[in-house]
């Protein structure tokens, strides 16, 4: 046990860590900056199920979109609205051919990515490129 507390010591004064300290040590994986990340305060990555799949792929990190949010209805389409409005994109991962639409990463605001969650419960989502 003594070995033990002695290797964490020691790990803690190469590091910097001390008793207290609340901020992230660098060179902590968790402490280094994620690539794709958002960096302006109050923005937060959103991931957003398209409906079209197709739509999706035409995209790159660093377009501006609208998310247009279509409601379904037992008549058919329903009203559209604009839950997002230039949100940036961040990152298109890979098609999942087993799911319906696609994925795709969103920088948005915080209050923006709960519409769009809001929306993709109850709604079609669809792009449109800036």
């Amino acid at each position: 046990m003594a070995a033990g507390l002695a290797v964490t010591a020691a790990a803690l004064l190469v590091t910097g860590a001390g008793p207290g300290e609340t901020g992230r040590v660098r060179g902590h994986p968790v402490a280094d900056p994620v690539p794709g990340r958002p960096t302006a305060a109050g923005t937060v990555t959103a991931p957003v199920r398209i409906a079209d799949g197709a739509t999706v792929r035409l995209l790159r990190p660093g377009d501006r979109v609208d998310v247009i949010a279509a409601e379904e209805s037992a008549t058919g389409a329903g009203a559209a609205r604009i839950v997002a409005r230039g949100a940036r994109v961040s990152k298109v991962p890979a098609a999942d051919a087993t799911e319906s639409g696609a994925l795709v990463v969103l920088t948005v605001p915080r209050r923006t990515a709960a519409r769009l969650a809001g929306a993709g419960a109850t709604s079609r989502l669809a792009v449109t490129l800036w």
